[in-house]
């Protein structure tokens, strides 16, 4: 494999395989797909087995021919696999659907539907595997798409455009959604959009693809956050919000009653002496619920936080080295024993060895170079 400077790089873990909060998985090894940007060195999507019990990723191979798939999401049964096309201008960004051969992993794609907007770069399965939701970062707008019985996609049955700027004038001139997560009780999809400051909420009726304004529809973070990324506690209690602009990481009360978020804390990602420029990307919560980690991008490190048992709050555990320059993403593996860091400018992927006592991360000496934007597992047979 050819090294290649990564745009973006974004990983997202399979729910399936996680037993509980002790981190026990079904699987000893995962089909790994990465999607890059299609250029000189990647045509689409990339293939790799993963071993947890070591931490070992096998060569990788061409899974499927597909434009600029910067994200990547299974559906719950672990059959399908829905990859988006990264594209901007009037026509916007498309959603391609493939069948997963659950012993190889290889690929069959079923059919593509248009993403609703410009530049999409988030998408998300409900928990019932009913539809797919699309956050389009260049439109500012959020979409939800039918799941077929044969793992399909239909057409956008629900369109939402978003409206309004907020305070900084280079990256806040208008909406931009960018992430869409659905909540643990199926009942509503939170959306980060970083261009209003705000973590919009949406009631959602899986069965019609049907997405709504909740009461009350949304949150406002400070002025300039800039909130681009969530990840929900393994409790349903807590939600933790990385602001890309202003460089913090906030924690939410949830209420599953009405997907309300209640501001509570917030905390830097970056060390008190560090000067020069950053930006966040990736927030993930570990499986069993102790730590949290966010990247920053210019500090070039993984952030870690303790979470308080009793009241979620966050406090400082370590700042660990990306293994490269510019993360734009990490994934904590099914078992919780391993992050794969991904660095855009530098062009690596790095394996990192996770302390589920402690939540402390250390190096494995394991440098792959590979064309990654976005990575996610499927446990293999």
């Amino acid at each position: 494999m050819q090294a290649t400077l990564l745009r973006k790089i974004c990983f997202s873990l399979a729910a399936g395989g996680i037993l509980g909060l002790a981190g026990m998985v079904e699987a000893a090894s995962y089909h790994v797909y990465v999607g890059a940007y299609t250029g000189p060195r990647s045509k689409g999507i990339h293939y790799f087995k993963f071993n947890a019990a070591t931490g070992q990723l096998s060569e990788g191979a061409l899974a499927a021919e597909v434009t600029n798939p910067t994200w990547l999401v299974v559906h719950p049964t672990r059959q399908f696999l829905y990859a988006l096309s990264e594209v901007g201008g009037a026509q916007g960004g498309g959603i391609t659907a493939y069948a997963v051969e659950a012993a190889s992993g290889k690929l069959t794609r079923l059919n593509t539907q248009f993403s609703g907007g410009s530049g999409p770069c988030h998408l998300a399965v409900d928990r019932s595997g009913q539809c797919l939701l699309v956050a389009n970062y260049g439109g500012g707008s959020v979409a939800a798409l039918p799941i077929q019985k044969d793992g399909s996609l239909g057409a956008a049955a629900s369109f939402i455009q978003h409206q309004g700027s907020s305070v900084n004038p280079q990256r806040q001139k208008g909406p931009h959604a960018h992430s869409v997560d659905v909540d643990p009780g199926n009942r509503f999809v939170l959306v980060c959009d970083l261009g209003l400051d705000k973590v919009l909420t949406y009631r959602l009726e899986p069965a019609r693809a049907s997405l709504t304004p909740a009461e009350p529809p949304h949150v406002a973070t400070a002025p300039g956050a800039g909130p681009r990324h969530l990840a929900f506690h393994p409790n349903g209690r807590w939600v933790y919000v990385i602001n890309e602009l202003n460089n913090t990481v906030a924690q939410y009360e949830y209420n599953p009653e009405n997907g309300a978020l209640t501001a509570l804390s917030a905390l830097p990602t970056l060390p008190a002496d560090f000067t020069g420029q950053n930006t966040t990307a990736e927030i993930a919560v570990h499986p069993n619920g102790k730590f949290v980690y966010g990247s920053n991008r210019g500090h070039d490190s993984i952030v870690v936080y303790a979470v308080d048992a009793a009241t979620g709050r966050l406090t400082l555990v370590q700042h660990h080295p990306s293994g490269g320059k510019t993360p734009r993403h990490f994934a904590l593996d099914p078992t919780g024993r391993w992050m794969l860091s991904g660095n855009q400018t530098s062009g690596n992927l790095v394996v990192l060895a996770v302390n589920p006592d402690t939540g402390r991360l250390s190096d494995t000496g394991q440098n792959v170079e590979v064309p990654a934007v976005c990575v996610q597992f499927i446990p293999a047979p």
